[in-house]
C-alpha cells in the first residue's frame, strides 16, 4: 500500500511541473570506468564526482532519528569514495555490460545499518520540486508501481550523468538529470529538481 501511494503521489506531482532533461539522446553505448573498462552487472563500484575539489563519493547517509530512510548523498571529505553500487539493468545484455540510456536499479553496497529497507534506489519527495535519492527501493518488477525506482547512465557531451528518466513503463513521469542540493545541515543530497545542475560523475571499480 506504502509503494502505490507513493506511485500516485509521484504520478500527480509529475501532472504540476514538467522537467526537462538536459542532456542529448543518443543510441546506447557502454559505459566505461576511470580505468576504460565496460561496466558489468554484479561488479560493485563507486561513483565518484567528475569536477575535483567539489567532495567525494556518493554515500548513504541515515535520516535525523539514524534510521530510515537512507539518503543518497556526496561524501563531503574529497578523499572518501564513499559507498559502492551495484547496477542491474532493466533488460541485461549476454555480456552484462551495462549500457547508457538504459533503465536499470541501482543499489548500495550495505554491511551495517540500523534501517532494514532494501539498499536499492529510489526518488523521495521531501521538499516542494526537489526529490531526493533514498534506499528503500525494489529491484526489479518494472512497471508503474515501481517507477521510481528506476535510473539511466547518460552521455553528456564527454562525461557522464545520471538521471530519472524511466522508459519502464507508458507512464507520465519526471525526466532530468540529477544533481547534487545542499540541505541547511549542509548535507549534499543526490536529487531530481530543476534548482540544481546535473552531477557529472565517473566511474571506479570498488
Amino acid at each position: 500500500m506504502k509503494t502505490s501511494l507513493v506511485a500516485f503521489s509521484f504520478m500527480s506531482f509529475t501532472l504540476a511541473i514538467t522537467l526537462l532533461i538536459g542532456i542529448t539522446t543518443a543510441a546506447p553505448e557502454p559505459v566505461v570506468d576511470i580505468s576504460g573498462q565496460k561496466l558489468k552487472t554484479g561488479l560493485n563500484y563507486n561513483i565518484l564526482p567528475l569536477i575535483k575539489g567539489s567532495g567525494g563519493g556518493l554515500t548513504i547517509l541515515p535520516s535525523n532519528n539514524n534510521t530510515c530512510p537512507l539518503y543518497i548523498v556526496q561524501e563531503k571529505v574529497e578523499l572518501l569514495n564513499g559507498k559502492s553500487v551495484t547496477f542491474t539493468p532493466y533488460k541485461a545484455n549476454k555480456h552484462g555490460v551495462i549500457l547508457t540510456s538504459t533503465d536499470l536499479n541501482i543499489k548500495s553496497y550495505v554491511t551495517t545499518t540500523t534501517c532494514s529497507q532494501s539498499p536499492v534506489w529510489r526518488l523521495l519527495k521531501v521538499l516542494s520540486g526537489v526529490w531526493f535519492l533514498s534506499t528503500g527501493g525494489v529491484e526489479g518488477n518494472p512497471g508503474s508501481v515501481t517507477i521510481v525506482n528506476w535510473f539511466k547512465i547518460e552521455k553528456d557531451e564527454k562525461d557522464y550523468v545520471l538521471s530519472f528518466c524511466p522508459s519502464v513503463c507508458k507512464c507520465q513521469t519526471l525526466c532530468r538529470s540529477l544533481g547534487i542540493y545542499i540541505d541547511d545541515d549542509g548535507n549534499k543530497h543526490l536529487a531530481l529538481s530543476d534548482k540544481v545542475p546535473p552531477f557529472r560523475v565517473m566511474f571506479k571499480r570498488a
